[in-house]
């Protein structure tokens, strides 16, 4: 690509089966001058495999704003820098958004090469009708901390998206099971594209079980996938949240009316919602 911009280029790269790269990725990756990436050895195992003979330089979460400068300096000289992470997107649960913002403010161009997404992946084949999703991403490895978020997501009225990693799975879904509640399901999503892929659904009080009947359940990188919950009979989940929020610091009346205004639901159920919230 002899005409391609001085710029950086975020490169979404395989989450596992090297052929899911793009023909731009590919295209691009052979066009710039040096190649940013989480693990040198890592990402020259692709190069290597598409032919692609092109120097390469670390930048990961201990080194990330020094190895910046260095990318602003290159790009100072008109050199074009290609950003990709181990796998997926970079920036997204992964190293490179604080390269892209310093890029930014220096006043060069970022071009994003949009590609593999495990999250999407898990979403595209997990079958759940929910209107939206979050995208969580990895949630906290300590104990109290991972409950106290997987708290304050139970309301959320959409499908949410976790990343977790083998040697947390079985506690990260028990957490689940015990933050979020039932009637719930859980899409589990291991290995995506890779030889033992494993994409498997089932109410969420019984993942605990699936996990725990077989060693292999546990193995790979997982992605987890929660339904929405199921809508309340007045009030939905997410009116619900703004209205416990107000409730934290406003008396019941205040509260429902405010909530009400914020919503568009109607007072007289709010309040009444409100109330007992109150008594729980």
């Amino acid at each position: 690509m002899p005409d391609m911009e001085n710029a950086l280029y975020v490169v979404a790269t395989p989450i596992g089966n090297l052929g899911d790269i793009t023909l731009r990725a590919l295209e691009t990756l052979r066009g710039v001058d040096l190649v940013a990436c989480e693990d040198t050895r890592h990402v020259r195992h692709l190069l290597d495999h598409h032919g692609i003979k092109v120097p390469t330089i670390a930048v990961h979460q201990h080194n990330e704003n020094e190895a910046a400068e260095k990318l602003i300096r290159l790009l100072g000289e008109g050199k074009r820098v290609a950003l990709v992470s181990d796998a997926g997107t970079p920036g997204v649960s992964d190293p490179g958004a604080r390269t892209v913002a310093a890029v930014r403010a220096a006043g060069f161009r970022v071009i994003p090469l949009p590609g593999p997404s495990a999250a999407i992946a898990a979403m595209s084949a997990s079958g759940l009708v929910d209107r939206r999703f979050l995208f969580v991403g990895f949630l906290p490895a300590k104990v109290v901390a991972r409950r106290t978020a997987i708290a304050e997501l139970a309301a959320v009225d959409a499908a949410l998206v976790f990343y977790e990693a083998p040697h947390r799975v079985m506690e990260t879904v028990a957490d689940l099971v015990a933050g979020l509640g039932s009637p719930r399901e859980i899409v589990i999503a291991r290995e995506l594209t890779k030889l033992f892929e494993q994409i498997e659904r089932m109410p969420l009080a019984a993942a605990p079980a699936w996990l725990a009947a077989d060693a292999n359940h546990q193995r790979g990188e997982f992605v987890l996938v929660v339904s929405a919950p199921p809508p309340r009979e007045g009030v939905d989940a997410e009116t619900e949240r703004v209205l416990a929020a107000l409730l934290a610091d406003l008396p019941v009346k205040q509260a429902a009316r405010l909530a009400a205004e914020i919503t568009g639901q109607p007072k007289n159920a709010l309040y009444a919602r409100a109330l007992q919230l109150k008594g729980d």
